[in-house]
């Protein structure tokens, strides 16, 4: 059985000529955008290989293999906006789609916001960040990693009585954006994941858990009997729970759940949100939301970053740049029509952000454990209650008490609620403890005193 994980990559790596492919399509259809009467145009076009395993009971579930591509043509004229799409690269169907982005155009209404981003603010440093390495791996190869996961997490612990399974999961993924400022930007990056998820204890008192790794790169995946025994231990680890009071806690987000808290402000202050008047951070810029300590910095260029790149969906020069510091929220996060919406300028997040770090102020998890004292580690979130209207915050949780600085039990069945103003600003700690399998890159984050909804 093959369980090692290596960095090989395929014997003829083809990508810079599919990428020339791409670009030429770009350029064909931008000048039929341009001979249709479009003031302005813009294409992307993509390709994306992939295969993903699944095994369960140590039997192969399913194996699939995709290969997908896609053309996306927008026009504007003046300020009317038209898209359409095809996967088809016959010159028939380009040209059938170009027209019908133009037909959209021609019968829509004016929209002031509309348009290409500026023309001064397109990328001229266009890099890679070593985010290409293929995986030379064929199905059988993928089913036994999967299946050495799964066993080596089964074997781990006697409480293991049954497992929902482990999955390979590898890709590719080709892209071109060109507009009619003369744009051109291709990118190409890789995708590798393995996951495994098992369930301890019998009847009622079951507990299903697991863990994954993901990478750009395969050689940065941790071996499978690892994932495999990790989800086991947490699994058993859940088994007994028992109930807690309702009440006030410090509550300590581990880092694979602390990132969606930055998700939730990201929500907050994307372009879309705050334009619409749907985030309870409108007119937040220059506020200060979390401790003084406190920072977010958005860093595009990290090496083998999972969102790392030269340009944003629109083409626009990305950069390094602070998103809190000081505990103040610095900017928003837009793109050029939600800029324009709301009179101010791109941030270079068509698209969304690359590379967020959260900064730590504290050690390690143990660390954290220690330090707070009393309380809860929150493990696993469920449900989206959510209201980004008013930031309110009630979820499902489990997790373990905290007593005197150490872990003590599992408890389960519990609600954290509270408001997302409340909690930001009762950030105590962020740990240094960073889950690496997220573009949001943070440690476990210690919130004081929130609202626990318990046994009672």
């Amino acid at each position: 059985m093959t369980t090692a994980i290596t960095d090989a990559s395929p014997i003829h790596d083809d990508s810079r000529e599919r990428l020339a492919r791409l670009e030429g399509i770009a350029g064909q259809l931008l000048d039929r955008c341009r001979d249709a009467g479009a003031s302005q145009a813009e294409v992307s076009c993509s390709e994306d290989h992939g295969l993903e395993v699944n095994v369960r009971m140590g039997e192969v579930e399913s194996v699939e293999s995709t290969r997908d591509r896609g053309i996306a043509v927008t026009v504007y004229f003046g300020q009317r906006k038209g898209s359409a799409s095809t996967a088809d690269l016959r010159e028939d169907s380009l040209a059938a789609t170009v027209e019908q982005a133009c037909a959209i155009a021609r019968h829509t209404e004016d929209d002031a916001a509309a348009g290409l981003a500026d023309a001064e603010l397109m990328a001229s440093d266009l890099r890679e960040f070593d985010a290409w390495h293929p995986w030379a791996l064929d199905a059988q190869d993928a089913v036994s990693l999967a299946l050495a996961a799964e066993q080596a997490g089964r074997d781990a612990d006697a409480r293991i009585t049954n497992s929902d399974g482990a999955g390979v999961g590898t890709g590719t993924s080709l892209g071109v954006y060109a507009n009619s400022h003369g744009f051109v930007g291709a990118e190409r990056a890789s995708h590798h994941s393995l996951s495994c998820a098992l369930i301890a204890g019998h009847g009622e008192d079951m507990q299903r858990e697991g863990w994954y790794s993901y990478a750009l790169a395969p050689g940065d995946l941790d071996p499978a009997a690892d994932i495999g025994r990790r989800a086991a231990h947490r699994a058993v680890s859940r088994l007994d729970p028992s109930p807690v009071a309702t009440g006030r806690y410090p509550l300590l987000f581990s880092a694979e759940v602390a990132r969606s808290l930055i998700g939730h402000l990201l929500g907050a202050v994307s372009g879309g949100a705050l334009y619409r008047g749907a985030s309870f951070l409108v007119d937040a810029a220059g506020e200060q939301l979390f401790p003084d300590w406190f920072a977010i910095h958005e860093r595009p260029f990290l090496p083998r970053g999972l969102r790392s790149a030269s340009f944003d969906a629109e083409g626009v020069a990305t950069r390094e740049s602070p998103l809190v510091d000081g505990g103040v929220l610095q900017r928003y996060v837009l793109g050029s029509y939600s800029a324009r919406r709301l009179g101010l300028a791109t941030t270079g997040n068509a698209g969304g952000v690359h590379n967020l770090e959260v900064a730590a102020n504290a050690g390690g998890f143990d660390e954290l454990v220690r330090g707070m004292g009393d309380g809860l580690l929150i493990t696993s979130l469920m449900g989206q209650g959510v209201n980004t209207v008013t930031g309110d915050y009630s979820r499902g949780a489990a997790g373990f008490r905290v007593e005197g600085g150490a872990i003590t039990h599992p408890v389960d069945g519990i609600t954290v609620a509270g408001n997302l103003r409340d909690m930001f600003r009762a950030v105590e700690a962020v740990g240094s403890d960073v889950d690496p399998r997220s573009h949001i890159r943070t440690g476990s984050i210690l919130v004081g005193g929130m609202t626990v909804a318990g046994a009672d």
